[in-house]
């Protein structure tokens, strides 16, 4: 409800433009994804929020009791203002759909957390889902040197070469093409405008539609993709789009895409692993034949695709068309890679535009200037291998960028992955072992010793000892009466370490008191259960902890501190807590439990059925014309309450005992 609410502030904000300028209540830095409040947006939303009565007057946001307030308004900023429709996400029946980037494919399942996913729902007006906890993490590189060895094969690895080699110590070996390359590619196109860029790519296809070759035009997102695909509408040109939206007609387009004169829009989807058979796919064809196909029918067909197999060679093979860089020198090869397959002829042009977000971000002063000053007219385009190599070294730039997130992420990830490995592999001996009695009583001894160690500490005097206060502490915490003070009252010869082995003994006596009530067998499962359980549960919680300290750990490096040394630090003290919280809860849970033997249970169940036998009454269902009940009617039987004493006389809650049985 509050994404909801907090919604409607997002139109009302007014981005920054120019740094050191008074009026906007925002920044955003697209180059970092990230957008920042400023003075006059703080007081702004604050006033804003007083007046909605979600936060007191003169509170600050910034207030501890504010912090998930403020946590709202920054995802509905980023919803807003970072995330586009139809580049980062689309929405799908009532849901939103996040669209990878690299492949411009759905990714359905996944969501985008620290609430974002829910502030993009509250802005396209879809069902706002619960935020997610992750249960289990783990990143790509960490998976996969969980191999003992690895191997690829791409066409595009080249370009990723230092990366491979830093992270996996993995050669990239480059070998040669089976036949030559023939295919043609052309230097790009600069413009000044996205339209005047538009109007060319048009152009350019119309002349190749006339010279009978196929094309196909590369999109960096649907948005871009539903745009061009308007533009040729107006011309009148035949096509067909392919992105995130119509993934169900994707063969079929793939399977035309290389017929004379066929125009195919796509998004990255048709860039990477897709083979445009040029002429049009025979295979596929044959098979839309059907099985009753004749043997002339077969003949006929592959007569006409081999007329039309040459007469797309003789135009010039498929023409490729990039309507924009991507930041990633090796997606617009995978686009390039799409022509000139097994040395068949063929072409490539990237059309870019200085509105681009590639050029507009990261492209330098000194190249825009120089453009600005030539002095273009409106159409006009500079193609120079000066430009082209500026722009292969913007893309650089970003790559450099984000192999530099990706390795921080690393190094963050393999402080956690020492952990994921200790916590699965204990979870695994768990999983395989039908006895964990030794792994229970190892746990035993150590929490009895670290809370013996709390009121009596070693190698005290008795004076120094708080026996009351362990006493009050074990009938709290594991249920036991345990007459502490009177033992040491009664033996004076009861020292620091025969009262350590008796207060121990009397938790391993009672637990051997309900072994042999619920026997041997039974006993072992509940441990089995009990243990996975609280480690799952645990564990899930300390990935959220850790997932917090890793957002917020940058801050030490403002006191002078090495964020990382301080994660691993924090970290570690972290998980020694966990690996203690989870011995202690699995104790109390397994001391606490309350063991029935077969002839207590079958006096609960005899006092249940005598209690039963009171209060049953004969229901007479009346007609809607009869007068109101009688005194003798089920409506006087008083109910039992969810959390009153269950009738049977066990002492329970109704809801733990009989009312579980309604």
């Amino acid at each position: 409800e509050q994404y909801r609410k907090i919604n409607a502030l997002a139109p009302l904000l007014v981005k920054q433009e120019e740094e050191g300028e008074e009026v906007g209540h925002y920044t955003f830095d697209e180059s970092q994804r990230n957008v920042e409040l400023t003075e006059d947006g703080h007081q702004f939303v604050e006033a804003w929020l007083v007046e909605q009565g979600m936060l007191e007057e003169g509170d600050s946001l910034y207030a501890a009791s504010n912090l998930q307030l403020l946590h709202h308004v920054y995802a509905c900023m980023r919803a807003h203002v970072v995330f586009k429709k139809n580049v980062d996400y689309v929405v799908q029946g009532g849901q939103v759909v996040i669209v990878d980037e690299h492949t411009g494919r759905t990714m359905a399942g996944r969501r985008w957390s620290e609430g974002i996913h829910q502030a993009v729902e509250a802005k396209e007006g879809v069902t706002i889902q619960a935020e997610s906890q992750t249960l289990a993490s783990t990143t790509f590189q960490n998976y996969f040197r969980l191999y003992d060895k690895l191997s690829g094969m791409t066409g595009t690895a080249d370009t990723e070469a230092f990366e491979f080699q830093q992270i996996y110590a993995l050669s990239v070996i480059v070998i040669p093409t089976n036949n030559p390359v023939q295919r043609k590619d052309f230097n790009d196109l600069i413009f000044m405008t996205t339209e005047e860029k538009f109007e060319a790519i048009v152009k350019d296809i119309e002349e190749n539609v006339q010279n009978g070759r196929p094309v196909l035009v590369g999109t960096a997102s649907i948005e871009y993709s539903e745009l061009l695909s308007g533009f040729l509408d107006k011309k009148g040109v035949k096509h067909n789009v392919l992105n995130a939206k119509q993934h169900e007609r994707e063969a079929d387009i793939v399977a035309e895409a290389g017929r004379p004169g066929a125009v195919t829009i796509a998004t990255n989807m048709a860039g990477r692993g897709t083979d445009i058979v040029l002429g049009g796919n025979l295979q596929v064809e044959l098979s839309q034949l059907g099985e009753d196909a004749t043997e002339e029918q077969k003949e006929a067909l592959k007569a006409d695709w081999q007329t039309r197999h040459e007469a797309v060679l003789a135009a010039g093979g498929l023409h490729i068309i990039g309507t924009e860089r991507h930041e990633s020198r090796r997606i617009d090869n995978q686009l390039r890679g799409r022509a000139g397959r097994q040395g068949d002829v063929g072409s490539s042009r990237f059309y870019l535009s200085l509105e681009d977000n590639l050029m507009r971000i990261f492209m330098s002063e000194r190249i825009k200037k120089m453009m600005q000053a030539l002095g273009m007219e409106k159409g006009e385009a500079i193609e120079h291998k000066m430009v082209s190599n500026a722009i292969e070294k913007a893309q650089r730039k970003v790559e450099g960028r984000n192999f530099d997130i990706r390795k921080q992420l690393l190094e963050y990830d393999d402080v956690a992955n020492d952990q994921r490995q200790v916590i699965y592999r204990q979870r695994y001996d768990m999983m395989s072992s039908d006895d964990l009695s030794a792994a229970i009583q190892s746990m035993r001894e150590e929490v009895v010793a670290g809370l013996i160690d709390e009121y009596i500490p070693p190698q005290s005097i008795f004076d120094q000892w708080d026996l009351e206060g362990l006493e009050e502490r074990i009938r709290n915490e594991f249920g036991l009466e345990l007459a502490i003070q009177q033992w040491v009252a009664e033996d004076k010869k009861l020292y620091e370490e025969p009262l350590r082995e008796k207060i121990l003994q009397s938790f391993v006596d009672d637990y051997e008191a309900k072994e042999a009530v619920a026997g041997a067998e039974g006993l072992r499962n509940f441990e089995k259960q009990v243990l996975l359980q609280v480690l799952d549960t645990l564990w899930k919680e300390h990935l959220q902890t850790m997932d917090m300290l890793r957002q917020g750990i940058h801050l030490r490096g403002y006191a002078q501190k090495n964020p990382k040394q301080e994660y691993k630090r924090e970290a570690f003290e972290l998980f020694q807590g966990l690996l203690e919280q989870i011995k202690f809860e699995v104790i109390q849970v397994v001391t606490r439990v309350k063991v029935q033997s077969a002839e207590e249970a079958e006096k609960i169940e005899a006092a249940r059925r005598e209690q039963a036998a009171k209060t049953t009454v004969t229901t007479n269902v009346s007609d809607s014309n009869e007068g109101p009940a009688s005194a003798g009617d089920a409506g006087d039987v008083p109910r039992v309450g969810r959390n009153e004493p269950c009738p049977c006389g066990s002492g329970k809650k109704y809801k733990q005992c009989h009312g579980s049985l309604v």
